[in-house]
């Protein structure tokens, strides 16, 4: 009897965002500040170290957000992620016996377009986040293997 083939399992991507939360501040804005990067690459993410990340997943895959500051002295974390919520719902999480928090969400379905989301951040002793809209999740390519 031929052996069922097996939908692929899922496994986790991590996204993690490193910020420069001095410069952010200083200059007003994340452009130049922030550099994006994922556990992905193998897979066909594009756009490392850019805020302009395109995420390869597929469906059933778990997302885990991060953030990295090259400045320890200022305060910096996600405070947001704002995305469609047919393909994904982010929750906030904390590290237990910590207050550090990191982002996760199951992927729900297939990504045909890219699926561009919001990463709204907290610098410093600023009230209102500093945002970004220009990272996406896309999913598998027309060629099929390699590139998903």
């Amino acid at each position: 009897m031929p052996s069922k083939a097996r939908p692929p399992e899922s496994r986790p991507v991590s996204i993690t965002a490193v910020i420069d939360p001095v410069a952010a501040l200083a200059s007003g804005t994340l452009e130049g500040n922030l550099f994006l990067y994922d556990t992905n690459k193998a897979e066909g993410s594009t756009g490392f170290g850019t805020v302009d990340l395109r995420t390869r997943v597929r469906s059933g895959d778990r997302i885990i957000w991060n953030v990295v500051v090259l400045e320890c002295e200022t305060y910096a974390a996600l405070d947001g992620i704002v995305i469609d919520e047919k393909f994904c719902t982010p929750e906030r999480k904390v590290y237990p016996n910590t207050d550090i928090a990191y982002w996760t969400a199951a992927v729900k379905r297939h990504v045909a377009e890219p699926v561009s989301y919001r990463l709204k951040f907290r610098l410093g002793t600023v009230t209102e986040p500093y945002a970004i809209s220009t990272p996406a999740l896309v999913g598998q390519s027309a060629t099929g293997r390699g590139h998903r």
